[in-house]
């Protein structure tokens, strides 16, 4: 099968080392040249930017090969699962920019994988055992000496039949009996011991309802799920490398199609926790907004917080795919992002933390218009008339009383330019009888309006700012990293992850905005001059729109770490 490399020497290099087994069998004709992979979550949470990575590559490579990518959902525990999960996965994989061959859900193959449990009773290699989970997971034993058979192991192929059958039917009560694969009880994987293949749940499925009161177990329902699609390369996290014996047990044994299990390094990111079960327990106890809240790692959250789906498919190709656990800097993600929105984001000013400004020589009732570029790197991105007037709002930290040599910006008897207006010069400050600064005097120099002759007079610094008389308030909520440590699993004794939150990871300040929006859609993305990307909350409204913080315009982090 032919490549899109240029030359061998290039194909050799760039190919990860998931690409070069497929390669290697596309060569061999091995699954009639074909690939087929699949992205297999359970619907029991939402999807996080560690999914998003093996969503890119599971897509990514299917495509780079003409092949196709299935859906499948896992949906063998009905107690932990919902439709609204698997409505929230569909969305982001779908918001990212992918699309599948197919959609599946293993509740589909329930009566198929029944079947194949009664053929491997039948062959003598599966047995119902009475045994409790207390005194199952005691006789495993550890890897280093072999684990206790079961008492119930040698049952009679009728017996185990009849008691199987029994299960489905309903006669047991939960947590009574299971039916165990007969394996190796001595073997060093205690993944091989005797593992569970199905349990008793008299729960209520959200797609089959009350049909089936026994459940397959992740390790039964997945290889044979994946034999059914047809799928040849079966691509998981690195935890179920241990998991591929039996996976490919359950396969040779039943004698049907056997995928190729590959295993890859999990995305670890510092800053953050990537469990769904301490996700679910952030959202259920409230320590965030919900499964969308702009801190979380998940994607909706990603999603409301401003980051494209150009921008975490890029941060997926530049980690890439390696075989041994690292930790990838959260600073990382940040640096896509900003990198996608540079290009496409459109430039507006805001000011989040504001001192009056005064142009005391401007005339008071003059109100005149200024050219600001939508976009420098979108030349057809245009320009936009902004209100000057002669009362204007800067940022508090653009001025400095007391300045040391190093601050070039605003400060007594220096001058600084008004971004797309003129040269101002602080000739004085209004101050409380506390002592604080209400306003900032200035003159202006007419003739260096941007765009004149004289406005290529050089000053050392630029600041923006908002004519006060035109701007609107907004609220703007602006994040911190939601863990103080990078590593928020690592507590001492008696303590849990939730010690590690960062208490202000969270700040909800009223700023000003430029008086007009082009566009005021929910998770419309802008850039704040100076500042950083924001994009509208989905909290907005027509009377006050609220933007979120996606990310500094520089990494700030890494000074304060």
């Amino acid at each position: 099968m032919e490549t899109n490399h240029k030359s061998e020497k290039t194909e050799k290099t760039s190919l990860n080392f998931i690409e070069a087994i497929i390669e290697e069998d596309l060569k061999k004709g091995k699954n009639a040249s074909k690939v087929h992979t699949r992205f297999p979550p359970e619907p029991n949470g939402y999807l996080h930017i560690g999914h998003a990575k093996s969503i890119c590559l599971n897509f990514g490579i299917a495509k780079k090969y003409q092949g196709k990518t299935n859906l499948r959902f896992d949906d063998t525990n009905p107690i932990k699962e919902d439709v609204e999960y698997v409505e929230s996965i569909k969305e982001d994989i779908r918001w990212l920019g992918f699309d599948w061959h197919a959609e599946y859900y293993a509740s589909d193959y329930f009566e198929q994988l029944y079947a194949w449990a009664i053929q491997l009773i039948e062959a003598g290699k599966a047995y119902v055992d009475d045994s409790t989970q207390e005194e199952i997971s005691k006789n495993r034993g550890v890897p280093t000496s072999p684990g206790k058979e079961s008492p119930y192991r040698n049952r009679s192929v009728q017996e185990n039949l009849n008691l199987f059958r029994r299960m489905r039917a309903g006669e047991f009560s939960d947590g009574s009996r299971v039916l165990r694969a007969k394996i190796d009880m001595a073997s060093p994987n205690m993944h091989m011991r005797d593992p569970v293949m199905y349990r008793i749940l008299h729960a209520s499925h959200h797609r089959t309802g009350n049909d089936w009161c026994i459940y397959p177990m992740y390790d039964y329902a997945h290889g044979q799920s994946d034999s059914i699609e047809g799928i040849t390369h079966s691509i998981c996290t690195l935890e179920f490398e241990v998991h591929r014996p039996l996976y490919d047990w359950f396969c040779e044994n039943l004698q049907i199609h056997h995928p190729q299990q590959i295993e890859f390094a999990r995305l670890n990111i510092n800053y953050t926790v990537m469990s769904k079960r301490k996700l679910l327990q952030l959202v259920q106890e409230k320590h965030v907004m919900g499964w969308d809240d702009p801190r979380m790692p998940t994607l909706c959250g990603l999603r409301r917080r401003g980051y494209t789906p150009a921008s975490i498919r890029n941060f997926a190709e530049i980690i890439g795919v390696a075989k041994r656990e690292n930790v990838i800097d959260f600073s990382l993600l940040e640096y896509c992002v900003r990198e996608d929105l540079n290009k496409k984001a459109w430039r507006t000013m805001a000011v989040l933390d504001p001192i009056k400004l005064i142009i005391d020589n401007y005339p008071s009732e003059k109100i005149e218009y200024v050219q600001a570029i939508n976009n420098p790197e979108d030349p057809q991105a245009g320009s936009r008339a902004l209100p000057f007037s002669r009362e204007l709002w800067i940022e508090r930290s653009d001025f400095m009383e007391d300045a040391p040599k190093n601050f070039f910006r605003l400060t007594p008897g220096r001058e600084v330019r008004l971004k797309y207006a003129y040269i101002v010069k602080c000739e004085s400050v209004d101050k409380d009888d506390k002592g604080n600064i209400k306003a900032i005097h200035c003159s202006y120099d007419p003739e260096t309006r941007s765009g004149m002759p004289e406005s290529n007079r050089k000053v050392k610094a630029t600041i923006h700012w908002l004519s006060a008389q035109h701007a609107k308030t907004a609220e703007v909520r602006l994040f911190d990293r939601l863990f103080c440590v990078a590593d928020p699993d690592e507590v001492t004794e008696g303590k849990s992850f939730l010690d590690n939150l960062n208490p202000n990871s969270l700040q909800i300040i009223k700023a000003y905005t430029e008086p007009e929006f082009p566009k005021t859609e929910v998770f419309t993305n802008y850039q704040f001059e100076r500042i950083g990307y924001f994009c509208i909350d989905k909290d907005s409204t027509d009377s006050k729109l609220v933007f979120n913080q996606t990310v500094a315009l520089k990494d700030t982090w890494a000074k304060q770490k």
